[in-house]
């Protein structure tokens, strides 16, 4: 059975629909990584360039951009219970 890519890239802003998409399927381990770092307290930035791949010394407004949209849809996911569902536990 093949799970979610590890790492895989990210779009500049997270999806914003109301029901769980395939970007979501694809970005749980993204989105795992952001709760873990954001409950650690990790640096932003650091986050955003380990875990969304983007530089925020080269792209700053980007990368903020992408990781508080991300972080606000893992959020979303985590709270409707669909995070861990789609990670293949229920």
């Amino acid at each position: 059975m093949n799970g979610p890519p590890l790492d895989p890239d990210v779009a500049d802003v997270a999806p914003n629909e109301p029901a769980l998409t395939a970007y979501d399927e694809q970005h749980v381990v993204t989105y795992i990584r952001l709760l873990q770092a954001e409950g650690e307290g990790a640096d932003w930035r650091e986050v955003a360039r380990v875990v969304l791949h983007i530089d925020p010394e080269r792209e700053p407004d980007r990368a903020q951009t992408a990781y508080q949209s991300h972080l606000v849809r893992a959020k979303w996911l985590t709270e409707q219970g669909r995070l861990l569902r789609s990670a293949g536990s229920t």
